[in-house]
């Protein structure tokens, strides 16, 4: 699997609004009045501070200019405004009117993000699937919104370039699976076999610890499938907070609030803690597999 640029325009996007926000409060401005001495819409302001729409490169000069940024400081801002009008494979033309733009946010975000918690009570995660099984996930969106050939190979391709981060350095992910992802059939035996496998190998990388939460186990977690996405930043000065996104169909839904973030934090926290050990849940995932295996056999 070959290796993905880690960098990706919508982190650098997300992080620049970040920096500038934090040079606008460390001053003591309102967005009104930092709208007002440049002549922007406050809307204007909004939208680039909670990275809606990007800056260009000279519309940051103009600011760093009014708050008096000077030195390497402002180079490097400089430098993440460039980086932030670059394109990531997902914003290709080849892609355009089969991602979504929610879409195109949420694989933005995976691309560079440094951790990741994943909780999916439904289906395998679409980082974890295989071919075979995206596809079959994939090609049932057709059954409540129409869905042209060409398109579902277009996102299953998506969906497998994705997985190119899981071989980043530096990226730790954990996920919690609910157990009756394991016995919902999606496809034939076949396929859940070599999905749960899969799953199984990927459960033995140092950089992943993956869990299953017994049918048999009583918690009171209950919800939706979501991911939240953690972010380094020894390298700024403003904290790029952690993001929920939950991945539905072919879109998603991202949250950004601190109190978001920390709610989902302790739902994972909580889930992980009833969930069974990664030996544990190695060993269940295999008992699975045979069982897909001798469905197949019977068959």
């Amino acid at each position: 699997m070959p290796m993905e640029d880690a960098s990706s325009p919508t982190v650098r996007r997300r992080r620049l609004a970040a920096e500038l926000r934090a040079i606008r409060e460390s001053m003591g401005r309102s967005g009104d009045a930092v709208a007002h001495a440049l002549k922007w819409s406050p809307s204007k302001i909004s939208r680039y501070e909670r990275a809606k729409t990007s800056l260009p490169p000279k519309e940051v000069q103009r600011l760093l200019d009014y708050y008096k940024v000077t030195g390497e400081r402002r180079r490097m801002l400089l430098d993440l405004a460039q980086d932030a009008t670059l394109k990531g494979w997902w914003e290709e033309q080849e892609y355009a009117n089969t991602i979504s733009e929610d879409y195109r946010q949420f694989i933005g975000l995976e691309h560079e993000a440094t951790s990741m918690a994943i909780w999916h009570v439904d289906v395998v995660p679409g980082l974890l699937q295989t071919e075979a099984y995206a596809r079959r996930i994939i090609s049932s969106y057709s059954r409540v919104e129409p869905v042209a050939p060409g398109a579902i190979g277009r996102l299953v391709r998506v969906r497998m370039r994705r997985q190119h981060v899981l071989q980043r350095d530096g990226l730790r992910i954990e996920v919690v699976l609910d157990e009756s992802v394991l016995q919902r059939r999606i496809g034939d035996a076949q396929i859940m076999r070599d999905q749960l496998l899969y799953l199984a190998d990927i459960a033995g990388r140092p950089n992943v610890e993956l869990r299953i939460l017994p049918l048999e186990v009583d918690h009171t977690v209950v919800g939706e499938s979501f991911v939240v996405f953690g972010f380094g930043t020894e390298d700024t000065d403003a904290v790029l907070q952690d993001v929920v996104s939950t991945e539905q169909m072919r879109s998603g839904f991202i949250l950004e609030g601190e109190r978001e973030t920390y709610l989902h934090r302790l739902a994972f926290t909580m889930l992980a803690a009833a969930s069974l050990d990664p030996a544990d849940s190695k060993a269940r995932l295999l008992k699975a597999a045979d069982f897909w295996s001798q469905t197949l056999q019977s068959a």
